[in-house]
């Protein structure tokens, strides 16, 4: 048995989400999963190294509607990675989105423990996301490895973490960026 992936209401436990913002992660992750799956799926969650499972589940079938307002695959997938990842890390480490990041700091999100005050970043961690509509091992671990280039390459001097969403594979992938 494993932990549930709680990627549904994000808004309640991470500041730097609103609820309309969340709201659309969860529904563009339910698309993507919903391509390739049937509810419920375990999620691979691998984390520096360290493996572990994450339950995750939606109401099915997604209905046409929600289908066409997300038939871009690379906007869905990337929403949805967004979601699934910012669950992942509140899953494995505690953390949860304080603030989006600026462009060009080499990451889409702040991260923090949820008691951090949020005005004061210092303590945070960046975090970038990548999502895989479908890809093997070999594939994820080369996307992982980019996106942990890109953090190093960023304009900012917080440490940072790279998260992969594969969806078709259910695995997502972290790893600090060293």
């Amino acid at each position: 048995m494993s932990d549930d992936l709680k990627f549904h209401d994000l808004s309640s436990r991470h500041y730097g989400l609103t609820q309309a913002i969340a709201d659309s992660y969860a529904e563009a992750a339910t698309v993507c999963l919903d391509r390739h799956h049937s509810p419920d799926v375990d999620f691979v969650v691998e984390d520096n190294g360290t493996t572990s499972s994450a339950s995750a589940s939606w109401p099915a079938p997604v209905d046409a509607r929600t289908k066409a307002a997300w038939n871009n695959v690379t906007d869905t997938t990337e929403f949805g990675a967004y979601g699934i990842a910012l669950a992942a890390v509140e899953h494995t480490r505690g953390l949860v989105a304080i603030s989006r990041a600026e462009t060009r700091t080499g990451a889409d999100y702040y991260i923090d423990n949820p008691d951090k005050p949020i005005d004061d970043l210092e303590t945070s961690f960046r975090l970038e996301v990548s999502g895989m509509e479908s890809g093997a091992d070999a594939a994820i671990r080369a996307r992982l490895k980019t996106k942990i280039e890109q953090t190093k390459k960023g304009a900012s001097n917080l440490p940072a973490l790279a998260c992969v969403v594969a969806f078709h594979a259910l695995k997502i992938s972290a790893a600090d960026a060293k």
